[in-house]
This record gives structure tokens, C-alpha cells and sequence, in this order.
């Protein structure tokens, strides 16, 4: 049975006190074998305190874009359907503009596209799903594609809609299908139903942290913004939008079952590709760029990134926005997973943990040492 690890406890511990966050859950393994795992504070304090508990399901965020995203993707390039060097317009006809015809699907998963990092599509869209893509396409690009690394939600939400398209079938009925299932996973989904609420971690009250974003970039407003707790739906307004799944957001799930996934991305323990594929999730795709990135993943070798000093370069990882981590390391095969929901009764802004979580896998990676 894995054991909570005294230090990494006790660090989580001292930021729940200090109000960076009100829950933790983290999961430390290597291998097949989870070594240590702990659930801190309470997964709800508004309108009712729940204690946290190890099997709380989160809302992931953006390990969204690397767990569903890029392993849909890697498959379908696995199979032949999809190469890294095809143009994106190949797939989305929106994409075939002057500007935008040669964007490439690799771009796409490296944050290379020379697309905006955010936009409330449901504003540019007013409300209408089927626009999305073209809404994405008309945006003015700001750099020159494959020049340099700008985090981008809208990439991945492209990447979402082209895989929807490819299949014939919903982001979240592939992810199903191809993910979920095969690997008998219970506890991981999009779209959670309303019977699970108690057992999931609350994120913020309303979407004030997009609508200031919104009214800071002059966008307007969107009449329908939520005003309520989010809880048991997910936080992301574009995620929202697109029907709660899209290719940059909405996944929930535990941080047992964030373990499994996360063992897909290792050679030695993928059930969803060939083990020479896993390379993919290692490679730097951006040298000499702001950032080291694999497909969907950024790598360790990135200058501040959150897996910390001791994880080899190679070490590849994702942050999500609700205050989630899950960095991985290939050639030991460990895995480092950090569950939080700092967004939730929080006022702006919210907490910048990304210090708690370079000190998290900083211990984690000693630990197992």
C-alpha cells in the first residue's frame, strides 16, 4: 500500500494554510507501483466544507490538451491518418487562408501556430459552435509561424474540432472510446453527471477571472457568464461553450486514474500505442526557442518549468489552470501528479503556485531516490 510522504505533506500543507489553495490530492509512482499519495484539506468550502479525500475527481484543465488531445492525435499519426508536417487547412478549409494555409499540425501541438494564447470564442462566435473554427482562423495571427512558442487554448481547440472532424464523432465519445475504456477507467470523463458533484473538487464563483480577461482586451461581454459556483462543470468558459469537452480543456478526473494515463506516454507501459510512438512525447520539436516542447508536452529542459531542477531534461510535463501539474520522466518511469483547485474561493488574483509545484517535484523526485 503507498504511504503518504511526511515532507511533501507537510509542504502542501503549509499552503493550504496560507490560503493558496483549499485542497491538495498528489500521487507519486514509478513504474506500475504508486510509492506515495495523500489527500489534504477540503475539497469544498463554499456553501459547505467536504474533506478531501484520495479518489476527489478535479477538473484537469489544460492535461486536457497532452492526456486527450495529443494522445488522440498520436494515435491517428501512429495509424497514418494524420502526419505532423500536414497543413492544418488539409483537415479544418477555414485554416485555408494566405496567412494560415501553412500551418502544420505539429504547429498546433507545440504552440508554434503564431495564434493569439486566448479568445472568448463564445463572444466571437455569439454563441454559435459551428463558427468556432472559422473564428479561430479569421484571428491575425502574432508572430510568424514556427518562430517562436506562445502557450495557445485556441491551437488546441482547433486540434479538438479537426479530430472531431476526422472521426465523425465527439471529442468525448473518442476519448471514450480510445482512452477510457480500454484502459476501464471509472472516474475520468468529461461532462461529469450531476450525481457526482459531492465527490469533485469546486473551482471559482462565477467566471470573473475571464470576464476581467475579456473586458481587458476588449472583447465585451457575454451575456450568459455564469454566476454560479462552478462545480461539477467545467471552469473554462471556451471549454463551456464547446459543449464542456473540447481539445483544451474539460477532462476530470482522479489522481489514480491521471497515473494511469500519464503511463500510456512511457514506452514500456503504453496500452494505447507502440512504444516507438512514445518518442514523440520526449523529442524537442522547438530548439532554441522560449520553451522546449514534444508534442503537447513542454520538457524539463524549458528554463523555469515546473518539474524542478532534479528531473532530467527529457522529463516532460503539463500545467492546467485550476492549479493541476503532471510531470513525467521517461527514463525512470515516475510519475509526479499534484491535484489542487486554486481557484475556488479565492478572490482574484488567484494564487501563482508554480513555486509549490517546482518544490513538490523537487521533494518527489528525492523521495524516490
Amino acid at each position: 500500500m503507498p504511504n503518504r510522504n511526511d515532507q511533501l505533506s507537510a509542504l502542501l500543507q503549509q499552503h493550504i494554510e496560507a490560503g493558496e489553495f483549499p485542497s491538495a490530492v498528489y500521487l507519486v509512482g514509478e513504474r506500475d507501483e504508486i510509492f506515495y499519495e495523500d489527500a489534504l484539506g477540503h475539497s469544498v468550502v463554499e456553501p459547505y466544507r467536504v474533506a478531501n479525500k484520495i479518489d476527489t475527481i478535479y477538473d484537469l484543465a489544460s492535461l486536457t490538451k497532452p492526456l486527450i488531445t495529443s494522445m488522440l492525435c498520436a494515435r491517428r499519426i501512429e495509424l497514418g491518418e494524420l502526419t505532423l508536417d500536414s497543413s492544418v487547412s488539409h483537415y479544418l478549409p477555414e485554416f485555408d487562408r494566405t496567412d494560415k494555409s501553412m500551418i502544420t499540425i505539429r504547429e498546433l501541438l507545440t504552440h508554434t501556430s503564431g495564434l493569439p494564447a486566448w479568445r472568448p470564442l463564445y463572444v466571437l462566435t455569439e454563441e454559435q459552435i459551428d463558427r468556432a473554427a472559422g473564428a479561430i482562423a479569421s484571428l491575425d495571427l502574432e508572430y510568424k509561424p514556427g518562430t517562436r512558442v506562445v502557450y495557445s487554448d485556441l491551437g488546441f481547440i482547433a486540434l479538438g474540432i479537426l479530430l472531431e472532424r476526422m472521426m465523425h464523432q465527439h471529442l468525448a465519445d473518442l476519448a471514450k472510446h480510445e482512452i477510457f475504456e480500454p484502459l476501464n477507467l471509472q472516474q475520468t470523463f468529461f461532462n461529469p453527471e450531476l450525481a457526482l458533484q459531492t465527490g469533485i473538487a469546486a473551482c471559482e464563483t462565477g467566471n470573473t477571472y475571464e470576464r476581467d480577461m475579456s473586458k481587458q482586451m476588449g472583447a465585451g461581454e457575454y451575456a450568459n457568464s455564469r454566476q454560479r459556483l462552478i462545480w461539477g462543470e467545467v471552469h473554462d468558459g471556451n471549454a463551456y461553450f464547446l459543449g464542456g469537452a473540447a481539445g483544451h480543456a474539460g477532462l476530470f478526473s482522479t489522481a489514480r486514474e491521471t497515473f494511469l494515463l500519464a503511463q500510456q506516454f512511457l514506452s514500456e507501459s503504453t496500452k494505447l500505442l507502440a512504444p516507438e510512438t512514445c518518442r514523440l512525447f520526449r523529442e524537442n520539436m522547438t530548439p532554441g526557442l522560449e520553451e522546449a516542447r514534444s508534442i503537447g508536452w513542454q520538457l524539463a529542459a524549458t528554463k523555469d518549468s515546473t518539474g524542478g531542477a532534479d528531473l532530467p531534461p527529457d522529463s516532460f510535463g503539463h500545467n492546467g489552470f485550476t492549479g493541476t501539474c503532471l510531470w513525467i520522466d521517461p527514463d525512470h518511469r515516475r510519475v509526479f501528479t499534484l491535484l489542487t483547485n486554486r481557484t475556488h474561493a479565492h478572490a482574484l488574483p488567484f494564487a501563482n503556485i508554480n513555486a509549490v509545484r517546482r518544490e513538490f517535484n523537487t521533494f518527489a523526485a528525492k523521495a524516490l531516490e
